[in-house]
This record gives C-alpha cells, sequence and structure tokens, in this order.
C-alpha cells in the first residue's frame, strides 16, 4: 500500500509549520501543529467557529505557492457561515476543508482558541498637551428671514466670539452633514477643529456639547499592532489594545513582504487592505469598549517601518528591496483618513511621522521623540528588538542610526518548536550546570514546571521570543554548547540526542506538552538566535566606531520584546556590548510612546520632522568591516570583545570562566 502524499501547511500568524497527509482537514493539521483553532460544535459543522482564510500567491520565504484550489471544494454547509465577500477572499470551515497541496492558512483573531499575548502596554510618561485638535462648544441664534446668514458662516462668527477661534476652512464631508446637525440639535453643537494643516479646518461637527473628544495612536510592528485610545485634552489614554499584524500571512519579515508585493498581481493592494483592515477593527475595539463609537475618532498618529509605511498608505515598495533602498518620502504627512478607508470621524486626518531611511522608519522616529536621546550627555545604545533591529546610537553630541534583518527568530519563527508569545509557550529557562535537567515556565501558569504534581497539566505548546533568549543562554552557561554555538560531546543526559536536525535538547517530554511531542531546542535554533544576536552586536560596534566610543554607558531596551526578555541572559549570548546589567533597561514599546506623543502634543510633529533628518544613517551592508564584526559576533558572547560586568555577575554564580573580563 503506498504512502499517502506530504503537503506543507503553515499556519499564520502563530508560524507553526509541518508536512501533513493529503486529505486531513485543515483543523486536524493546525492540532498536529499545536495551533488551537476555535471550535465548540465537535466538528459537527453547524458552529462555524473555526474559521480561516486560505492564501494564495508564491511565499518565496517558504518555497511554498498555496492556494484555494489546494483544499477540497467548498461544501453546501459552509454558505451560511460566509458572505460572497469572504468567499471571494478565500475563507473556509477548518474542519471541511481537506489539504490537497502546499497552504498558507491564515487563523483569523476571532478564531484562535488560545488568543496570542502581544504586549504592548501603556508606558507612563509625562506629556504637556497641545494636541492639533480642539473641540468647541458653540451656540447659535438660527437664521431669520431678516437674518438668512449662511450656517458655516454662522459656525465661524460664533467660533471667533465665544472662543476667539479665528475662522477656519470646512472639511467637504463635514459639510454634507452640517445643515441637518444644526437644526436637530437646536443650533448647539461642539465643534472640532484641526490645525495640523496649512489652514485650521472643522473635521467635525457633533450635536450637543461633547464631553471628551479622542484620537488614536497606533505602532504598526511587523509582527503586532498597538492602539492607544487617547483623551486629547487631557493626554489620559483611556483605552488600549493589540493584535497580531494582519500582514504576516504574506510574509514573516520586512523582505518577504516586499517579495509578496512584486511577485503577485495585487499583492500591494492585499497588504494594504489587511492593515487597514487591522486599524479599522482595533480602533472599533478601543472605542466602543470605553463607550465611544470609532467615527468619534478625530485624528491618527501613526508609526511604522519603513515597509509597513509604504504598504499602508499603498505605495509600491519595490525600490525599498533594491539599492539604495530609498523611501518614496522622508518627511511626515497629512492625509484625510477616509481616503485610506479608515472609518472614524467625517472629516479625520491621519498624521503619518516621518521615515529616517530605507529600513529605518517613523517607528524609530517615534523611539526618537519619547527618549528624547538628544539631551542626554551619557553614550547610550537605544534597541528596538524585532523582526528587524533598529540602532540609535549617541549622546547630546551626535546620533546615528542603523537597522539590520535580525529575522523573526527573536519572535519564534524560524525555530523548531517556537511560537508567538501565547498560552502554552515557555518563557522562562534555567538549566542546572550539574544534571543538566531544565526548569522551564509557560505563559498562562504562575509555577515552573518542577513544582507541578500532574506534569500532564503544564501543556506546553512551544517556546516563544523570551524563552528562545533564555534557553539558548542557558545552554552556554550549562555547558551544553559551547562558544561557537556546537553541542559539547561526551555529556551523559537523556535530553541530549540526536534528532532530525541534528544536535538537540529536550526542553519538555511529550507528556508535559499538549502537542504530543518532545519539545527541543536543535542546533539549528541555536544557530538562528547566534544570526540574529550577531547582526545587531555587529551593528552596535561600527556605530560605536564611527562615534569613536570604546565603550558605552547604558543600553535602553525598546520595542514591547525588549520589555520582557531577561537582561543578563542576553547579554550573556551577547545581544549588545557589555554594560553593567543595571544599565540595560527596558523602556516599553517606545514607538507608540512616540506616536502617543506626536497624536497629543503638536511640536513633537515638527521635532519629528527635524530628527528624522539630523539623525545621520548608517548602511550597513556597505560598511567594509561589517562581515568580520558579524562573523566575531556570532561566538557566544563574542569571539575576543571583553565583558567584565558580565562576568561579574557570571562569577557570583560560579560561571565567570566563561567570558573574558
Amino acid at each position: 500500500m503506498s504512502e499517502k502524499k506530504q503537503y506543507t501547511v503553515i499556519f499564520q500568524p502563530a508560524g507553526s509549520r509541518g508536512l501533513i497527509e493529503e486529505g486531513k482537514s485543515v483543523l486536524q493539521a493546525s492540532r498536529e501543529l499545536g495551533v488551537e483553532i476555535e471550535g465548540i460544535c465537535g466538528e459537527k459543522r453547524t458552529c462555524g467557529k473555526c474559521k480561516v482564510r486560505i492564501e494564495e500567491g508564491f511565499f518565496e520565504k517558504f518555497g511554498v505557492t498555496s492556494s484555494p484550489s489546494h483544499v477540497s471544494k467548498r461544501m453546501p454547509v459552509e454558505d451560511k457561515f460566509f458572505t460572497p465577500e469572504r468567499v471571494e477572499q478565500g475563507f473556509r470551515l477548518a474542519c471541511v476543508a481537506k489539504v490537497q497541496g502546499d497552504l498558507v492558512v491564515f487563523v483569523p483573531e476571532e478564531a484562535r482558541a488560545g488568543g496570542q499575548v502581544v504586549r504592548k502596554a501603556v508606558t507612563d510618561r509625562k506629556i504637556n498637551v497641545n494636541p492639533s485638535v480642539r473641540t468647541y462648544c458653540i451656540e447659535m441664534v438660527p437664521p431669520t428671514l431678516h437674518d438668512p446668514l449662511g450656517d458655516y458662516e454662522r459656525i465661524c462668527d460664533a467660533l471667533k466670539a465665544q472662543h476667539g477661534v479665528e475662522p477656519p476652512i470646512l472639511d467637504y464631508k463635514v459639510l454634507l452633514g452640517m445643515p441637518d446637525t444644526l437644526r436637530q440639535a437646536s443650533w448647539k453643537v461642539s465643534v472640532s477643529v484641526w490645525t495640523g494643516g496649512p489652514a485650521p479646518e472643522i473635521v467635525r461637527i457633533a450635536p450637543g456639547k461633547v464631553e471628551r473628544s479622542i484620537g488614536l495612536a497606533v505602532d504598526v510592528g511587523t509582527t503586532s499592532v498597538a492602539a492607544y485610545l487617547c483623551d486629547l485634552a487631557t493626554g489620559e489614554v483611556i483605552n488600549y489594545d493589540s493584535m497580531m499584524n494582519p500582514q504576516v500571512p504574506y510574509g514573516e519579515d520586512v523582505m518577504s513582504r516586499i517579495t509578496y508585493a512584486m511577485a503577485n498581481e495585487g499583492g500591494i493592494h492585499k497588504l494594504q487592505d489587511a492593515i487597514i483592515e487591522g486599524v479599522n477593527t482595533l480602533a472599533a475595539r478601543v472605542s466602543e469598549a470605553a463607550g465611544f463609537s470609532h467615527t468619534d475618532i478625530l485624528e491618527l498618529a501613526i508609526v511604522f517601518n519603513t515597509a509597513m509605511h509604504h504598504c499602508f498608505l499603498g505605495i509600491y515598495p519595490e525600490h525599498l528591496g533594491l539599492a539604495p533602498y530609498a523611501p518614496a518620502l522622508h518627511h511626515s504627512i497629512n492625509i484625510k483618513a477616509r481616503d485610506l478607508g479608515l472609518k472614524f470621524a467625517p472629516g479625520a486626518n491621519v498624521f503619518v511621522l516621518p521615515n529616517e531611511a530605507g529600513f529605518v522608519g517613523a517607528d524609530n522616529v517615534g523611539v526618537l521623540i519619547a527618549e528624547e536621546p538628544w539631551t542626554k550627555n551619557d553614550r547610550q545604545l537605544i534597541i528596538d528588538i524585532g523582526t528587524n533591529g533598529e540602532l540609535i546610537m549617541g549622546d547630546n553630541r551626535k546620533l546615528i542610526s542603523s537597522s539590520c534583518a535580525t529575522g523573526p527568530a527573536l519572535e519564534g519563527a524560524q525555530i523548531h518548536f517556537g511560537m508567538r508569545a501565547a498560552p502554552g509557550a515557555i518563557e522562562k529557562i534555567y538549566i542546572n550546570p550539574e544534571d543538566k535537567e531544565p526548569r522551564y515556565r509557560v505563559i498562562g501558569k504562575e509555577q515552573w514546571s518542577d513544582e507541578f504534581e500532574d506534569k500532564t497539566s503544564i501543556g506546553v505548546k512551544g517556546i516563544c521570543g523570551s524563552g528562545i533568549i533564555d534557553g539558548v543562554a542557558e545552554l552556554f552557561k550549562s555547558g551544553i554548547i559551547d562558544k561557537t554555538g556546537k553541542f559539547v560531546k561526551g555529556i551523559e543526559s537523556p535530553r541530549l540526542r540526536k534528532g532530525e536536525q541534528g544536535d538537540e535538547y529536550v526542553l519538555a517530554w511529550a507528556d508535559e506538552t499538549s502537542i504530543g511531542r518532545d519539545v527541543t531546542m536543535t542546533i539549528k535554533d541555536v544557530r538562528a538566535v547566534q544570526l540574529a544576536k550577531g547582526a545587531m552586536y555587529a551593528g552596535a560596534k561600527i556605530m560605536m566606531a564611527k562615534l569613536g566610543y570604546d565603550g558605552l554607558d547604558r543600553v535602553v531596551l525598546a520595542g514591547a520584546f525588549g520589555s520582557f526578555i531577561d537582561r543578563e541572559e542576553s547579554l550573556t549570548i551577547g545581544m549588545f556590548p557589555d554594560v553593567p546589567v543595571t544599565k540595560a533597561y527596558a523602556v516599553g514599546n517606545a514607538a507608540g510612546d512616540g506616536a502617543r506623543m506626536a497624536l497629543l502634543v503638536a511640536n513633537n510633529r515638527l521635532e519629528a520632522d527635524e530628527w528624522a533628518r539630523k539623525v545621520e544613517y548608517v548602511e550597513l551592508s556597505v560598511e567594509p568591516t561589517f562581515e568580520k564584526e558579524f562573523m566575531m559576533a556570532m561566538h557566544l558572547p563574542h569571539m575576543k570583545d571583553s565583558f567584565p560586568n558580565l562576568k561579574a555577575v557570571l562569577a557570583e554564580e560560579g560561571l565567570g570562566d566563561l567570558v573574558k573580563g
């Protein structure tokens, strides 16, 4: 009897992938690969919860072509769960669709049984609020036969007389609804005036007195999107929420999305539609949960890397992927929200922060605004760690920046059992140097693994970014791998073995998992982390040389990922040059904070454009020493550099001989 064919199935945004037998349902495939899809009817095809989207096109990063034709034909039972538009987009029920070819499957947020943990909470920063949108309550005398002054002119007169506001221009969409609003509100309205353009402009007229005016700040990361709903008068963050970036199905990193846009007809429109829909979804969630409507949002300030910037605006990104990597524009720009398909207030505007360079975008400018490194006199490195690592270095005399392709390994992709932060992901690891036994903690559980009486209740699914860094550091500190990242021969432990990908270490036995397989870290996993951290370290070394630095005074870890990695473990693997552990600290989602500050403080927008051009960009790919620095930085923590601060910390654990002092 011949064996059944197997096809590659990749689930996004989880990033899980594997070979699945032909004829198995997409739902069965998800379980085999540890991806939890909602389903409450026991596969009776009655609940419609297991909705997924079958992607179409060639995905160069994975080397697969996915198509809705690569699953079994649609069944009549599915018709009641999907609109014609959803059918056109490739949506299917996972319990119905059977694998008949290679697939990239996107699992929408509402269909994920184990929700992703996107850690982009609000950071407490002092902000002197001075927004671009202000709302004024005015009362007017209705027109008569003896006083037939136009509605708009009547508003202008009232704004001038009651608030000293010079006559603003009027947005066209606001004009269309103005006559009815004024009369239905008995000529008492709240007028929102935007001053972010060449002339003040009325962007909304609302009946009665509006107690709170709201705006939205959004940080679009390669992997996740965070939204902050703000009171424009006080600066208070009323609500915030986040989601996985809906563009992930089209590529896990910047270059794969650029490639997708270039290789697939209409690819750029799919990427744009995905992120616009995502922002609309987040806007509705944060506003409605706080008792508002998304149509109350008066302005959006948004940051992203340069590739995401182009995709959001619908700009074909081909030239970003080719030397000299020039963006379509560096300067900030204001666009009507409705022109992008965003469902906000009638005349709402979108403020897009400026880009620094081809691969250093508006998100890095957001970090600049939030951290203000130009005001500091110590030598500091700010790293925004993500799929793309962005670095700022300098002091109050000079600032430079660079970008390095760290890849998605630190966020769980390209790791054998890697996954993004979600319940069941190993997030903390310790390995005993004596017996080589691990203890770990998973997201969603407070106990460490050795504190469970019933090991089957741990429910491990995989390893997320912080656990991946811990894992490599602990393998090194426990003597299981050497400085080059190779597994040391001759160690007697049942956890060390040969696997399909070479040497591997078993972190969790199959009975401790919910996927029925041993969860391991392989030599290929270690190498993926070495490549990522080596790129960041090499970039930092080149920047230090440019500035004439022989060392750093502090390292600032920006971004949600930076807030959850262990500082000592990160220093142990050499993610950044040696500093005292207490001088390496996280500041939260600084890019999102910068977007929020641009929303709430008009002067920050001028500052953003100024510093986007003042910061000197270093293109690492053309630096003659990059390859040499990168090769040396591949070692743990480094081939040659001394780490006296790290040595002192490790000496307390009896491991001081691991690094040079």
